[in-house]
């Protein structure tokens, strides 16, 4: 299905690279507002696409994200004073505003107009829901932000975390629009016996074999994976790929859920997984999973704890269960009661997305029917890369309201329209009070 010229567009994101070139006509997720917590704070390193930039927040409270080397002679501006409306650096004292601008040239002679002549490379950046949003592209007025309803909420009606992957881009993803595998790595470990009779989660373990639907939408990519619920209806698991890394996953319920989780590329190895959820939802990807008794399924309510946090390019939100400790797995509990021995859903799929290598070798894959919309996904990612080579502006670039979407679970009768009798459900923004709490 894939071929390695095939794999090379799809993982490489750095500069001059295909599949960068169309990352870089989207609004990035790149930082957490509160990593710059006041105006003058520290800068901060970062990755983006393989450029290693610092973000800082300005006297007037603007972000500003530079290429961390000074134009001047290339000393990193993170050692630099950010003050009075800029950023100093201390080799020799230039100073750039958020927009790139040197505002000063102190070394250079009071007569000179050599300052106007230089800038440092600054991408836009935007604050919405917590994020700090930043534009890499080549436009002089960027596109608008995506529509994404969980970040779009009141103030403070939305959440948002986020968690570093050691892997490319694309394979942690992927994760995020293959159905069968919660039946297997998440709830392998409980029987139909263990869990609420007519939840989500007891027709997902009586039947860990879904039958799959995809379809392609606008702005990417869709799934309706369906198994037997009662006599005369199918439990629906219904997910979402949105480009360029977006997916919206089926752990609530259909037409009340509001999330969405981005892949955002570091580089080719690494991830930055963003989780955004509305008031009141979950954004794991899942949180604990209830059983008969009360308790939750062992294996699916480990915490999310993080490491320390460094200063590095890829020291930020790095995860307390990790390669070098085997995610923390305990074998004696996998044998007695979880399937995999390692507490928590995020890292459980921390831990298999990992273990493919930085990059999957997707030459040595064999696909099957339960991989429908990875097969698709793929498939309409790279035909995106092409057309984009041809002139064609990206899905969605241009039309945030593509982004307007819902994902979730839903009972439907066996005779309906898996499409049509959703279609008011997985519209993002619409109440549906007749609808319980998911």
């Amino acid at each position: 299905m894939l071929n390695l010229e095939d794999n090379t567009l799809l993982t490489r994101v750095g500069p001059g690279t295909p599949m960068g070139g169309l990352m870089r006509q989207y609004w990035l997720p790149a930082l957490l507002s509160s990593e710059l917590p006041a105006p003058d704070a520290p800068p901060l390193r970062l990755r983006l696409l393989g450029e290693d930039l610092v973000a800082f927040r300005s006297t007037s409270g603007q972000v500003g994200l530079l290429d961390h080397r000074c134009p001047h002679r290339g000393a990193s501006l993170f050692f630099a004073r950010n003050e009075e409306g800029g950023l100093r650096c201390v080799y020799h004292g230039w100073k750039f505003d958020v927009q790139g601008r040197c505002l000063d040239m102190p070394s250079e002679p009071p007569e000179s107009s050599f300052k106007d002549k230089v800038r440092a490379t600054a991408y836009p950046c935007r604050e919405r829901g917590g994020i700090v949003w930043a534009y890499m592209g080549q436009r002089t007025e960027p596109p608008p932000l995506p529509d994404l309803e969980p970040n779009m909420q009141p103030e403070g009606g939305s959440s948002v975390w986020a968690a570093l992957r050691e892997c490319n881009w694309a394979q942690a993803l992927e994760g995020d629009i293959d159905t069968a595998h919660l039946a297997f790595l998440h709830l392998g470990g409980a029987s139909p016996d263990d869990l609420l009779p007519g939840s989500f989660d007891y027709y997902t373990v009586r039947d860990r074999a879904p039958r799959h639907q995809v379809a392609d939408t606008e702005c990417g990519t869709m799934y309706g994976a369906y198994r037997p619920a009662e006599e005369d209806t199918y439990y629906w698991r219904f997910a979402q790929f949105l480009f360029p890394f977006y997916t919206m996953i089926p752990t609530g319920l259909l037409g009340a859920q509001v999330m969405a989780r981005a892949w955002v590329p570091l580089d080719d190895h690494h991830t930055m997984f963003w989780s955004i959820s509305g008031p009141n939802r979950s954004g794991f990807g899942a949180g604990p999973r209830p059983t008969r008794s009360g308790r939750p399924v062992r294996g699916t309510d480990g915490p999310i704890d993080y490491q320390t946090r460094g200063t590095g390019w890829l020291a930020r939100w790095r995860l307390a269960t990790a390669r070098d400790n085997d995610y923390l797995m305990d074998r004696g509990v996998q044998r007695a009661e979880s399937y995999t021995g390692i507490d928590g859903i995020q890292q459980q799929d921390q831990a298999i997305t990992e273990s493919m290598g930085s990059i999957v070798d997707r030459s040595r894959e064999h696909l099957g029917a339960s991989d429908a919309m990875v097969i698709r996904t793929r498939q309409r990612i790279i035909r995106a890369v092409r057309d984009q080579l041809e002139g064609t502006t990206p899905p969605g670039v241009d039309s945030p309201e593509l982004c307007r979407v819902r994902s979730g679970g839903v009972l439907l009768p066996r005779t309906a329209d898996w499409l049509e009798a959703t279609e008011s459900l997985r519209q993002a923004f619409v109440d549906h009070p007749e609808l319980a709490a998911g």
